[in-house]
């Protein structure tokens, strides 16, 4: 929005210093600022209108308030969705929530806060299965997990949970979030039964019984094979930066890709073309290097990681759809990461359940540039005035994806 601010010189001024005469008005010099207006509170009262019949002051009736996301709560939707936002968008633990709001007049504890987050989770919740059965449907699954620390009522120290993300591909770019206690193996055996297509993600262990005796494909990560190499470059740094210097060259193939906007097709006949060369050249000397080195050597250590998993670190050659490393999933994880840095921790492990799934439409808001405030704030509006149960069409349609067609003004340009 604009606001125009008109600046006029004072009568006395006006005098020309020729003639005398008063000077006209001939026309605008403008510039812009940009200026702010911090967000406010405000109380929007519900007045339900009741009629009586005149005649025997009996049978009243009244006009009925529309459902709310929180039935009897304080909160409306634009209230909860920036709570939501503020905490899992932009990492702020609640006791900050609760000091900004305050500054707007309105006192809410951060233990209201908290409860109204997992009420909302729980609206939401159908939102979230249904992105997994979209991500289910694609070619190419993105997954990795990290830590996040979770207040135990048995002991004076936090344990550790995980939280795992899924990311679907183009065709189904959504991002579902799935907390669990642990790190077992069964996760995401769990989230991706019956999936046969690619699976992105690093060598944990637990992926083994779904790429390596199940349906899926594995995809290894080659920013997880030069780290390692990475790590060995005080130790043996001719070798270590020999290895850093040949995949920078696979990597600087992906970026010309990227730079021309290559097709599926036709990145994947770049691979063949370019890449495939250069990496068996790679594989020829990771082989002679095996042979050699100490096996407890830090280089030893990078090169028989490389080797392990040969097939799975060329299969990004076969297909364009595919990428080169798994930093999709690491970049969708740092929500989590920069969150543990302010809120610290889940209250519990339902705090991590409601997490996951305000994560997950924040995190595929981000994938899709859609507002996730307006996002949030329209699906709180609406879902209450669908009831308790939602078809299945309904949900498909309110994901951000769908929403943002309905909704092309709630488009988010993100800069990096």
């Amino acid at each position: 929005p604009r606001e125009r601010v008109e600046h006029r010189l004072p009568d006395e001024a006006l005098g020309c210093p020729c003639c005398g005469q008063r000077r006209a008005l001939c026309g605008w010099i403008t510039s812009e600022q940009l200026e702010y207006v911090p967000a406010k509170l405000y109380v929007l009262e519900h007045a339900r209108a009741k009629y009586a019949c005149r005649n025997c002051d009996e049978q009243v009736i009244a006009a009925s308030k529309p459902a709310q996301p929180i039935e009897k709560a304080l909160a409306g939707p634009g209230l909860l969705a920036a709570i939501a936002v503020g905490k899992f968008g932009d990492h702020l633990p609640l006791y900050r929530m609760e000091e900004i709001l305050s500054r707007s007049g309105g006192h809410l504890p951060r233990n209201t806060q908290s409860r109204w987050l997992a009420t909302v989770a729980t609206l939401l919740q159908p939102l979230v299965l249904r992105m997994r059965t979209e991500i289910l449907a694609s070619r190419v699954i993105w997954t990795d997990d990290t830590t996040i620390p979770v207040l135990d009522d048995d002991r004076d120290r936090t344990k550790t949970g995980r939280m795992w993300v899924y990311i679907g591909d183009l065709r189904h770019r959504f991002a579902v979030f799935d907390y669990s206690p642990d790190r077992k193996g069964i996760r995401p055996r769990e989230f991706l039964a019956g999936y046969a297509g690619y699976l992105q993600a690093d060598a944990y262990s637990g992926y083994d019984e779904l790429v390596d005796r199940g349906p899926a494909t594995e995809v290894a990560c080659w920013a997880h094979a030069r780290r390692k190499f990475v790590e060995a470059k005080e130790a043996a740094p001719i070798g270590a930066a020999y290895a850093i210097a040949r995949i920078k060259e696979l990597y600087a193939i992906e970026h010309r890709a990227t730079a021309k906007k290559l097709s599926a097709a036709d990145t994947a006949e770049l691979r063949r073309r370019e890449a495939a060369p250069k990496l068996a050249a790679f594989e020829a000397w990771l082989d002679e290097q095996r042979a050699t080195l100490l096996p407890k050597s830090p280089l030893a250590q990078a090169v028989r990681y490389a080797t392990n998993h040969r097939v799975a670190l060329r299969r990004y050659l076969d297909d364009g759809e595919l990428s080169i490393d798994n930093n999709l999933s690491e970049r969708t994880l740092r929500c989590v990461a920069i969150g543990r840095k302010n809120w610290l921790f889940a209250g519990n492990d339902r705090g991590g359940s409601t997490a996951a799934v305000l994560m997950s439409l924040i995190a595929s808001c981000k994938l899709l540039s859609v507002d996730p405030y307006r996002y949030l704030r329209d699906l709180l509006t609406r879902l209450p005035q669908l009831g308790p149960k939602v078809d299945d069409d309904t949900v498909r349609k309110l994901l951000p994806d769908a929403w943002l067609v309905d909704h092309p003004d709630g488009h988010l340009i993100v800069r990096d």
